[in-house]
């Protein structure tokens, strides 16, 4: 059974995700660690659970959810998985991380292209992809039926929804997504945000004040 662990990370509180299941592999997902000490504690618990690596994939390529990508592909030898349209995402994050006034080191490159319909295979583990763009070009999420859990990075949030200012965003393609494709999971599946708590399709469907 896949099993979850939430690290929130760097001056963003981005949310950080391990994946793994009873084989030890694991896959880590949107590496947001940005210090030696986020580092540490991300790779402690690697070490303590005795877990593989064997994935670094990315709902998205900004920069919160990036900076760990250098020190993840030096510690583990694993290159980023995206959606190809978020590679120009990618490829902007020192020029970002200059604007910000945030410490970056320049991510490798992606290593493979994650589309609509596509399923990772992890241990015993499956996860479907679906195409869910409007917080940036390439969206993506990853959904884990067996245990009804959507990682969904800054897609759908608590009570909200990802913001469509940043360049290659835009408001109405996200509403889209998420109506044709988030909502169309059963209400019982839980949302593992980008940002903050979790929460679940049907109380989003019900309550969420941009899509009610």
């Amino acid at each position: 059974m896949c099993e979850l662990q939430i690290f929130t990370f760097n001056a963003f509180q981005e949310n950080t995700y391990l994946l793994f299941d009873e084989t030890k592999e694991c896959v880590i997902i949107d590496p947001g660690c940005a210090d030696s000490y986020e580092q540490q504690e991300l790779s402690d618990f690697i070490s303590k659970n005795k877990l593989k690596p064997v994935k670094l994939l990315l709902t998205h390529c900004h920069i919160d959810h990036v900076l760990g990508n250098k020190f993840i592909h030096d510690t583990y030898r694993l290159l980023p998985e995206i959606n190809e349209l978020d590679l120009t995402v990618l490829q902007s994050l020192m020029q970002v991380a200059h604007l910000y006034g945030v410490n970056a080191e320049p991510s490798p490159d992606p290593i493979k292209y994650w589309n609509e319909g596509d399923e990772i295979k992890f241990g015993n583990t499956l996860l479907d992809v679906i195409f869910t763009p409007g917080h940036s070009p390439g969206s993506i999420c990853f959904i884990e039926k067996n245990t009804k859990t959507v990682i969904g990075g800054d897609v759908l949030f608590y009570g909200s929804i990802g913001r469509t200012d940043l360049p290659g965003g835009d408001y109405q393609t996200l509403i889209s997504s998420i109506k044709t494709k988030l909502f169309t999971l059963a209400d019982d599946y839980t949302v593992y945000s980008g940002h903050g708590p979790k929460t679940t399709i049907g109380f989003e469907r019900k309550h969420n004040p941009f899509l009610t």
